[in-house]
């Protein structure tokens, strides 16, 4: 939204505003100290308007200035709207929004400094920086959204994402089921999975519903155990006892002090976790998590594939990232000694589902394939059991839970 589109009482007031935010070197993360500017120059304001010659400034346009300048300015009521799912702005010009899984373009207008000033808000809430040194950055909104923002020279405007994790809003296996994303069999096999303490990796594409997923699972894990969690952005809300949360850290201005994802996976063996979760693997911290889940700790992860099996074959390549003296052979065999199960989900028209589970065996092929079948298919109720059962039964036993009674 520009000057030009909104009454001239509020352009000139946020044009006051603006100029002393910039005078005075405000923080822009202190809603009380922005709160407090904003009533300053509208006290002054209106006392000019009272000597005359200036146009009225009624109190809803105090209101849209307060949500313009301490808020998040024009994109604030998407943000707040629950149905939307994804904000993207490619252009000051053409903002678009994702609703249930379709994306449209909406009539909000920005100029190009009002996109700066809305990164600059954000990113002073969430500690990071960008810069022409540094033109990507990923971030965490108060409210949990991810930010991604990128900038020329790399774009040829200021390309922001903001992605809102609204998808399958559920917190535990159960609510899948509510949704309609998983049927009522594959939950409960899901929930005993993880007390028996198997290793999982969740996979789908962009936008699928892994983080939720991933979440959900999570809150199966038993109150007495320790999770560390590594993420390159804090997204996951872990609600249990015993939980110690690590995220990635950019380098400073002098490109030292970065605190990366392999960083934060080897760190956490120092923390005595029963759970080590990483967020998302993409590349050599796959290697990473792997000698993690080989040093006795249960592991969750998550990855971008087209399918269950597709996510394997990545799992056994990503490490090879890590340095050349590493065999595939050798990968493959600590995959599938250390991964259970696969669980895969993906975007439908009616929201998200799981589509398959898969168990991981103990064998390598010639071709260093793992051998896998499933364990359920179909897609979000109709995912049936196929009369397989997963490798590592024992553990199952061991805690006391009966899986052919939860299977049946």
């Amino acid at each position: 939204m520009t000057a030009l589109d909104i009454a001239p009482a509020i352009a000139l007031v946020e044009q006051d505003v603006r100029e002393l935010l910039a005078r005075r070197d405000l923080p822009l993360d202190d809603d009380r100290v922005l709160c407090a500017l904003v009533d300053e120059v509208v006290d002054d304001y209106r006392d000019r308007y009272l000597a005359g010659g200036l146009p009225a400034l009624p109190d809803r346009d105090v209101e849209l200035l307060q949500q313009r300048i301490v808020g998040f300015g024009a994109v604030t009521p998407l943000l707040e709207d629950p149905e939307v799912e994804e904000i993207w702005i490619n252009e000051p010009g053409r903002v678009f929004v994702a609703r249930r899984g379709r994306h449209e373009l909406t009539g909000i207008v920005l100029d190009s400094r009002g996109v700066e000033e809305l990164v600059e808000r954000m990113l002073a809430r969430a500690g990071r920086r960008l810069d022409r040194a540094q033109p990507f950055v990923d971030a965490r909104l108060p409210d949990g959204s991810r930010l991604h923002v990128a900038i020329p020279p790399i774009t040829n405007h200021w390309s922001i994402n903001i992605r809102k994790f609204v998808g399958l809003r559920a917190q535990s296996c159960d609510e899948l089921v509510a949704l309609g994303s998983c049927s009522a069999p594959a939950a409960r096999f899901l929930e005993a999975s993880v007390r028996a303490g198997l290793s999982i990796v969740v996979a789908g594409a962009v936008g699928a519903g892994k983080t939720t997923l991933l979440n959900c699972l999570l809150g199966a894990v038993p109150a007495q155990e320790r999770i560390v969690a590594c993420e390159e952005v804090f997204e996951l809300q872990i609600d249990r006892p015993d939980v110690v949360a690590m995220q990635c850290r950019q380098a400073n201005l002098e490109g030292e002090g970065a605190i990366t994802l392999r960083d934060l996976v080897r760190e956490s063996l120092r923390m005595r976790p029963d759970r080590v979760v990483v967020g998302e693997v993409r590349g050599a911290e796959s290697l990473d998590m792997l000698l993690a889940l080989n040093s006795g700790a249960v592991g969750m992860t998550s990855v971008h594939a087209n399918s269950a099996r597709e996510a394997l074959r990545k799992l056994t390549t990503l490490p090879l990232l890590a340095g050349e003296n590493l065999d595939r052979r050798f990968v493959a065999a600590t995959v599938a000694a250390c991964v259970d199960l696969v669980v895969f989900c993906r975007r439908a028209n009616a929201g998200r589902e799981l589509v398959e589970i898969l168990s991981v065996g103990e064998q390598v092929g010639d071709g260093c394939d793992l051998t896998a079948g499933a364990i359920f298919s179909g897609a979000g109720r109709s995912l049936a059991w196929t009369g397989e059962y997963p490798t590592g039964r024992e553990r199952f036993a061991e805690r006391d839970i009966d899986l052919t009674a939860i299977l049946r």
